[in-house]
C-alpha cells in the first residue's frame, strides 16, 4: 500500500459523484461540508472481505450498501449541488468500501496479499478529510472536518 495513497473510504469522487471539479475553492467545499459533519455522529462499521473492484486491479473492502455511509454520501452530494460545486461525471454508482490500493496493476503476489487481508475488529469513521489529487499518485490535504453530533 503506498504512503501516498492510504487506504481511505471515498464519499465522493469517483462514484456516486464524480470528481470535483479542479478549480473548487477549498472554503467554498469547506462551507458546503461543515454542516454535514457537524450533524453526523461518528459511526462504526464493518469491513467485508476484499474484493478485485469492477473487474480492475484496485482492491477494495466493501461495506454495507445500506449502512450508515450511504446517507452521509446523499447529504454531501446534496449540499455540494446546493453550492453549486461542479463534479464531473461519475464513473460509478455510489458503492460503500475502502479502497487498499489504487494501482493499475499489482504483481500476482501483491495482489494475493491484499485479497488475504481480513479486519475482523468495526472501525470507526470520526473525520471526513477533503484531498486533491496532484497527480495519479499524489495527493494534498485540503481540509479535515470531525464528524460531532453526539449520540
Amino acid at each position: 500500500m503506498a504512503a501516498e495513497l492510504p487506504p481511505h473510504v471515498t464519499l465522493i469522487g469517483s462514484s456516486g459523484m464524480g470528481p470535483l471539479a479542479v478549480r473548487t475553492d477549498p472554503e467554498l467545499l469547506r462551507a458546503a461540508l461543515a454542516p454535514v459533519a457537524a450533524e453526523t455522529a461518528p459511526m462504526t462499521l464493518r469491513f467485508d472481505a476484499p474484493m478485485r473492484f469492477m473487474q480492475s486491479e484496485v482492491v477494495v473492502l466493501p461495506l454495507d450498501p445500506h449502512g450508515p455511509l450511504r446517507p452521509l454520501h446523499e447529504q454531501m452530494v446534496e449540499r455540494i449541488r446546493d453550492a453549486g460545486i461542479v463534479a464531473e461525471r461519475a464513473r460509478f454508482t455510489f458503492t460503500p468500501h475502502c479502497t487498499l490500493n489504487l494501482y493499475r496493476e499489482l504483481p500476482p503476489a501483491t495482489l494475493r496479499e491484499l485479497l488475504a487481508v481480513r479486519i475482523d475488529e468495526p472501525v470507526t469513521i470520526e473525520r471526513i478529510h477533503a484531498y486533491r489529487a496532484l497527480n495519479a499518485s499524489r495527493t494534498e490535504e485540503l481540509f479535515s472536518l470531525e464528524l460531532s453530533l453526539s449520540s
